[in-house]
């Protein structure tokens, strides 16, 4: 690239342009960039409560302008990609802290510092041998900014509502089918799993179907290993599959039939490291997904037959 080039100045971003990254930031929480999917989540939020959709808009924004103040390209910022990291850790914010006046700013400033611990994360992978693997910073900004805000919001912390005890496997399963979408975003509500759910069949039929896949696998493996089964129920043991499912079936590898097995035995994988992250009562957040999928795009790259999209 000659020196002009390098000097060009990136395209502006229009007002029309700004909002449907704003928005569609929420779509990429499920690796989508689909107006209707993140109206649906952006629904699914307020359903659970106002003041978590709030924060949730407001840790997009910071994230979406932070990501365009370090230059991301135009492109990623319209289609949300500089702010799905900061819309879940505005709703990180709200299951640590509550909808309390404290919790805005901290999900702005933590909307904004997923920028930064996006580049660095990227720059792991991208000017390291690990170059060579192609691996995603997905949502592992989110995890770390969340940790941090967790961690230092102790005298913050608002005591979570109390779960109905689940006592029989049929009904654990059952609920976990939805709550295992909700639980993505932080959400334990059966109808936000279905509105969820409902958005990633409009972006795709493959999407929802890989989503309900990893949602079945994951509650199977969380009953089959002990996992109680008001956590089950509560889509704590098995929303990581999700994730994972939908991005090793038709996200991150060219969706066929090998993409489709190495979803499976990720998923089943994701709910084993989410069992160990239990044990050891650490923060989960998306960590298992994240580690499980990694993992799996390194193995994959030896698979001739597993290819990048």
């Amino acid at each position: 690239m000659s020196s002009a080039a390098a000097a060009t100045p990136s395209p502006a971003i229009s007002g029309t342009g700004w909002l449907k990254g704003w928005c569609e930031g929420l779509s990429q929480i499920f690796f989508q960039s689909n107006i209707y999917t993140a109206l649906l989540i952006l629904v699914a939020f307020a359903v659970s409560d106002w003041r978590m959709a709030l924060l949730v808009l407001i840790g997009c924004a910071g994230n979406t302008v932070g990501g365009r103040l370090l230059k991301a390209d135009p492109a990623s910022v319209t289609t949300g990609m500089q702010g799905f990291c900061g819309a879940l850790v505005g709703a990180g914010t709200y299951s640590a802290i509550g909808g309390q006046w404290a919790a805005y700013p901290i999900a702005l400033v933590g909307g904004l510092l997923c920028a930064p611990v996006t580049w660095l994360v990227v720059a792991l992978f991208t000017k390291t041998p690990l170059k060579i693997y192609a691996l995603p910073s997905t949502t592992a900004p989110f995890c770390i900014v969340a940790t941090g805000i967790l961690l230092s919001t102790q005298a913050l912390r608002v005591s979570a509502a109390p779960s109905a005890t689940i006592d029989s496997e049929a009904l654990a399963f059952a609920r976990s089918l939805l709550t295992n979408v909700s639980e993505v975003v932080l959400i334990n509500n059966e109808w936000s799993g279905a509105l969820i759910l409902l958005g990633l069949f409009l972006a795709s039929w493959k999407v929802g179907l890989a989503g309900l896949l990893g949602s079945v696998v994951g509650s199977l493996c969380a009953l089959a290993m002990g996992e109680s089964l008001t956590e089950t129920a509560n889509g704590l043991a098995g929303y990581s599959g999700v994730l994972t499912a939908i991005a090793l079936a038709v996200v991150f590898l060219r969706s066929n039939s090998v993409s489709w097995v190495l979803a499976i035995i990720g998923t089943v994988v994701t709910a084993v490291v989410t069992v160990v992250m239990h044990r050891l009562d650490a923060p989960t957040y998306t960590w298992p997904y994240i580690l499980t999928t990694w993992v799996f795009l390194v193995i994959a790259y030896y698979i001739p037959a597993a290819k990048r999209p």
